[in-house]
């Protein structure tokens, strides 16, 4: 993880969900069509480092033997140190940003990683979330409804919104029902789910 000094001064945040190679370039669970909403990621990477929002990217990264690739039918993927667990290329130099931070993850959602609930917890002044990445079902889904939760449990007002123009999932129209299911849990959950106008 990149050293930010204060977070105390962001307002708004951008968090990239597990675009990583393992998902989008190689390895079993990839999918190449994901590459598809990196475009619309770097514009909204750059508008929220010209806002002044803080970025974080989470990268899905397990330890050899994660109790993880079980539960999924041993899809042993993302694994530390390997270049399955690094960002694509298109978003690495994005990284580099003086407003940026990475964590690494070892579940489907970014709520559980230590430190990233550190940085949300240090994130006192945080009025807006906008979420993007992949997977849209699993780990956009599981981490979202993880952070809207966290922040009704300590009542802090912030806004939720998920890019569906940013959003991918591997083998998507095979799981579309599983797709459907997250939009309407989300929205359920009072996340707003935006487009480009």
């Amino acid at each position: 993880m990149n050293k930010i000094n204060d977070l105390k001064i962001y307002k708004k945040c951008l968090i990239v969900v597990d675009m990583v190679n393992g998902f989008v370039r190689e390895g079993v669970l990839h999918d190449n069509e994901i590459s598809k909403i990196i475009p619309r990621q770097i514009e909204l990477i750059k508008k929220n480092h010209y806002e002044k929002g803080l970025t974080i990217f989470i990268k899905d990264t397990h330890d050899e033997d994660s109790v993880e690739f079980k539960r999924f039918g041993n899809t042993k993927h993302c694994v530390m140190g390997t270049r399955e667990a690094e960002l694509v290329d298109e978003l690495k130099p994005f990284e580099n940003l003086n407003n940026a931070i990475s964590i690494e993850k070892n579940s489907t959602s970014y709520m559980e990683a230590v430190i990233f609930r550190d940085v949300i917890k240090e994130l006192i002044n945080l009025e807006e979330v906008d979420v993007v990445g992949c997977c849209t079902d699993i780990c956009v889904f599981n981490g979202t409804m993880g952070l809207a939760n966290y922040f009704d449990e300590w009542n802090r007002d912030v806004r939720v919104k998920v890019h569906l123009d940013a959003i991918a999932t591997y083998s998507e129209k095979d799981r579309q029902k599983y797709v459907d299911a997250a939009y309407l849990l989300m929205e359920q959950q009072g996340i707003e789910l935006v487009k480009k106008r």
